[in-house]
């Protein structure tokens, strides 16, 4: 069964004082208003992910068909992935293949099939116990969206839907790209593209469009969230066009409203969720959760930690890098990710290291967080150069299309895709995806992993990652070496912890003859050797008892 274990004050030198909010829950978390809190994401480029028709791209009939790869709803077997959550990239109609850009906001975009299409594959998806989120891509519209079109005529009813100027003003975007454009004889704002024009949340008739739209998938669809796109750059103020006092004063407002609301297919009552892209420093994305206006927001410089430090074997970095998100966020959540569909994918970082890309998934996997995963990731698709290459067809299989499609995809599949693919890897222990399989069940197994106190531990060799997770009846140590050769006789050292007397360390994941750990009067532990030789690339998840 899930557990959350009740809230506990854990000290360590190597961790700032914090408090772990560590509640005991059931196993599946679909009786808790948070249920997210112990999810496992999943994100999911439909136009890409399964093509049921034919046609070369990505539907609804095809992602439902997959639900029981991801998710099949029978906790006793083992050949799923596991996920309890997913995030849809755009499915509204676009003009455009990545669907940023969105045309109406109440329909469904016709390349992926019709509404009623998504409406059997969410309950579908419920069915198996699968939440699902959607992007909510609120800062701005398609030019070619109604309001816009009447808002350019200068119909005064949709005028003020927008950002206008009578004169092209002189400075430029967040990254200095121009952000003023001409359209009859005056001028829009559109931070990311002139095909993408700003909204103007200045205007409470936007902010009730926005509302009503959100209540409209919640309460009438179904859907169990939002991930909101470009979230800081809602709301400018002249020069100043990110992470602005009024933007967070809206999501403020939105998050009051949208946890008044309860999801349709959900009993007991649960609250749908909202998480932010707010790509910026953590310090400076904490405050849209710590002052409740987001749920969760993604965390890019853990993500970007993760993938340096094991791309040179530095667990140390690691280590502090978690430490370092422990400080800022407190007891506040955030979204953990190692790639997005904006990001080199993370074999392609690695430099297609197999080994590292194992490290990176169970660091994520056992580390704090919200964790999610970008599809593919779980068997080491690759992508790398412009955008679009990091949303290419999953691969399902060596087939002709890559077992996507029976016709020529929409775009072709990365030229591994004959040795990398679901086929090749299921069945075999030693596959990424079976490691991604067992890391996914036994964090989904053990409510340590998923909302545990994280205390850092260093390790007498830099390519040695270790950590405590600890919750009030369950204590769990992680040991993974990022290096190429065995480590012998590693030993692990923290100043302090709960941990109290001796422990029998059992393996959770992984296998070896274990030595019993003692600890001292405040819970810490001085070159404690856990095993003989930890060998390269091995991972543990070992059970205190």
């Amino acid at each position: 069964m899930l557990k959350r274990a009740l809230s506990f004050l854990l000290v360590s030198a190597l961790l700032l004082p914090l408090l772990a909010s560590c509640q005991q829950s059931p196993a599946s978390d679909v009786n808790d208003a948070v249920w997210w809190k112990d999810a496992i994401f999943y994100q999911i480029f439909v136009r890409s992910f399964a093509d049921s028709n034919g046609d070369g791209k990505g539907d609804f009939k095809g992602l439902t068909a997959k639900l029981d790869y991801l998710n099949d709803g029978k906790p006793e077997t083992q050949t799923d992935l596991g996920v309890t959550a997913l995030w849809l990239m755009p499915i509204h109609p676009s003009p455009t293949i990545h669907g940023y850009d969105v045309m109406d906001y109440r329909d469904v975009n016709p390349d992926y099939g019709t509404l009623d299409d998504f409406k059997l594959f969410l309950s579908e998806a419920h069915k198996r116990g699968i939440h699902v989120i959607m992007d909510f891509v609120i800062n701005h519209t398609s030019i070619q969206h109604p309001w816009f079109v009447a808002s350019a005529s200068g119909d005064p009813a949709y005028r003020d839907y927008y950002v206008w100027s009578n004169e092209k003003l002189d400075y430029q975007g967040p990254w200095g790209q121009q952000v003023w454009y001409g359209k009859g004889d005056a001028y829009y704002y559109a931070v990311f593209d002139p095909n993408m024009p700003d909204l103007n949340y200045r205007n409470p008739a936007v902010t009730g469009e926005v509302e009503k739209i959100a209540r409209y998938w919640v309460e009438e669809i179904g859907i169990d969230g939002f991930r909101v796109d470009g979230a800081k750059h809602l709301l400018e103020d002249g020069k100043v066009q990110v992470n602005t006092p009024e933007t967070h004063a809206w999501f403020k407002e939105f998050h009051a409203l949208t946890q008044s609301w309860q999801l349709k297919d959900w009993q007991p009552a649960q609250k749908p969720l909202t998480v932010g892209e707010v790509w910026d420093a953590s310090d400076i994305i904490a405050p849209f959760v710590t002052n409740s206006e987001l749920d969760l927001v993604f965390n890019f410089d853990l993500a970007g930690s993760i993938l340096s430090g094991v791309k040179f074997n530095d667990a140390i970095a690691v280590g502090h890098a978690y430490t370092k998100q422990a400080a800022i966020f407190g007891q506040s959540p955030y979204a953990a990710f190692l790639s997005n569909h904006d990001m080199v994918r993370v074999m392609s970082n690695l430099s297609g290291d197999a080994r590292k890309a194992r490290g990176a998934a169970a660091i994520l996997l056992t580390g704090p967080g919200v964790p999610f995963v970008y599809y593919g990731e779980e068997i080491g698709m690759s992508g790398s150069g412009p955008d679009i290459n990091y949303r290419l067809p999953m691969q399902w299989s060596s087939e002709k299309g890559a077992g996507f499609s029976s016709a020529t995809p929409w775009r072709d599949p990365y030229p591994d895709f004959d040795l990398v693919n679901v086929a090749a890897q299921t069945g075999d222990p030693k596959s990424l995806l079976s490691l991604y399989r067992d890391l996914i069940r036994v964090r989904g197994q053990h409510y340590a992993l998923r909302t545990g106190q994280y205390i850092e531990v260093s390790a007498n060799n830099s390519s040695v990652y270790a950590a405590l997770r600890l919750a009030e009846k369950e204590s769990i140590l992680v040991l993974i070496n990022l290096g190429a050769e065995p480590v012998d006789q590693p030993q692990l050292s923290w100043a302090a912890s709960p941990l109290k007397g001796s422990y029998t360390l059992s393996a959770l994941l992984g296998s070896g003859k274990f030595n019993k750990l003692k600890v001292d009067e405040k819970g810490g532990a001085a070159n404690f050797q856990p095993l003989e030789q930890l060998p390269a690339g091995e991972v543990l998840i070992l059970h205190l008892k």
